[in-house]
């Protein structure tokens, strides 16, 4: 069974294991923008970014290949 990775930051994420991702929003100490992915095992890993649009830009690529690899494993 093939299972579809999408790198983020460094990461390796195994896209069958997200359960969450949030909206984009303002990071604490103004360290800039960021949204959470949050796994079956509740684990969650912030994605930062400078500014919103970057933030917004790899949402929306990383909704696309979630998206992408549901309809792969049907």
């Amino acid at each position: 069974m093939h299972k579809a990775i999408y790198e983020l930051q460094g990461f390796a994420i195994v896209l069958d294991k997200v359960a969450l991702v949030s909206r984009v929003f303002a990071a604490n100490n103004n360290e800039g923008y960021q949204f959470n992915i949050t796994f079956s095992n509740e684990l969650r890993l912030p994605a930062k970014f400078p500014t919103r649009s970057e933030a917004d830009l790899e949402r929306q690529l990383f909704l696309k290949a979630l998206k992408g690899s549901q309809g792969a494993s049907e």
